[in-house]
């Protein structure tokens, strides 16, 4: 009976589900949340710590984090890792030259695991960071001449090396809104499985 109730308590939207944006600077990440929040295109200024916002989609409720992706400020994007159910990816598709760098922020991220402190005679506890969350990567500015497409943008992260969790690309334009609907779907559909 509990099992059942929980199930239904996801699905109407009973539980915030928590999920995190991250990405180099200037990738789009805060005009996503916004075009998430509003779906309309708002003027930003570059993220120092982070915003958060609740997004509801169909009765499925987010509490969405937008961290700074300068780097000075990735140090930090572990400790926004606790519960967190999905990570969302944003990649500038025209930055050719830091698509490197985002496949070692993503790898490096996906590798962290901090298992939470424990009594010594207790069996310790399972990790409480990224361990089970589902990695959504949005192909930003897709609307730019030059843009990698979605599946230049997986192989070139190595995306099919991630064999224990959920994974999906999107390609997407922050600026119109397009590809960011499937996004909201492809994160319900997964809380919702879980």
């Amino acid at each position: 009976m509990g099992l059942l109730l929980t199930k239904l308590m996801a699905v109407f939207g009973d539980k915030d589900h928590k999920v995190i944006i991250v990405g180099l600077d200037n990738a789009g990440k805060t005009t996503i949340l916004y075009q998430f929040l509003t779906k309309e295109t708002v003027q930003t200024s570059p993220t120092i710590g982070s915003n958060v916002e609740e997004i509801s989609v169909r009765k499925t409720r987010f509490l969405v984090w937008d961290i700074g992706g300068q780097e000075s400020l990735r140090a930090t994007w572990n400790s926004y890792f606790c519960n967190t159910e999905i990570v969302i990816l944003v990649v500038d598709s025209t930055d050719r030259e830091r698509l490197n760098v985002t496949k070692e922020e993503l790898h490096c991220m996906l590798a962290h695991e901090l298992a939470p402190p424990h009594h010594a005679a207790l069996p310790p506890p399972p990790p409480q960071d990224l361990h089970e969350a589902a990695v959504l990567v949005l192909a930003n500015k897709q609307d730019m001449k030059g843009s990698m497409t979605a599946a230049e943008i997986s192989r070139s992260l190595t995306l099919g090396a991630i064999t224990a969790r959920p994974w999906h690309v999107q390609a997407c334009c922050a600026l119109t809104g397009e590809g960011l609907p499937a996004s909201l779907d492809w994160m319900r559909s997964r809380v919702v499985a879980n």
